[in-house]
């Protein structure tokens, strides 16, 4: 299966992604961060990023930038938790930024598998 790089500031929630992308056969890799997962990238680029917006440090939209302008082949999931319109729209909008895909939180395992499986066949 793919690598794959979260890059999320909830530990809960991006440990629950990782197992769930582990048992589906990934190899997954964990930053809490933007600034940690950008740097992980670089050290060992993965097949796959899954990042959340909404981060201190460094957001999820900076990372996109930077990741799309530096590794423009990177495949990239955006992910966010957008209960009203407004944070679906600003979700949404990360597509113009670069990602592949978005989801919004919560989603359920087999979404989040059938959107990995979609960004890494395309």
């Amino acid at each position: 299966m793919a690598s794959i790089l979260i890059i999320d500031d909830n530990d809960s929630f991006r440990k629950m992604l990782t197992e769930m992308l582990k048992r589906a056969g990934h190899n997954v890799s964990e930053a809490d961060n933007g600034i940690i997962g950008v740097e992980l990238y670089i050290n060992d680029p993965t097949k796959l990023v899954i990042t959340d917006i909404y981060m201190p440090e460094m957001n999820g939209q900076e990372v996109i930038i930077k990741l799309r302008k530096t590794y423009p082949e990177v495949k990239i999931i955006a992910i966010s938790g957008g209960g009203n319109s407004g944070s679906l729209k600003y979700l949404s909008g990360t597509r113009n930024l670069g990602a592949d895909k978005y989801l919004s939180k919560p989603f359920t395992m087999k979404e989040l598998l059938e959107t990995v499986n979609r960004v890494l066949q395309s």
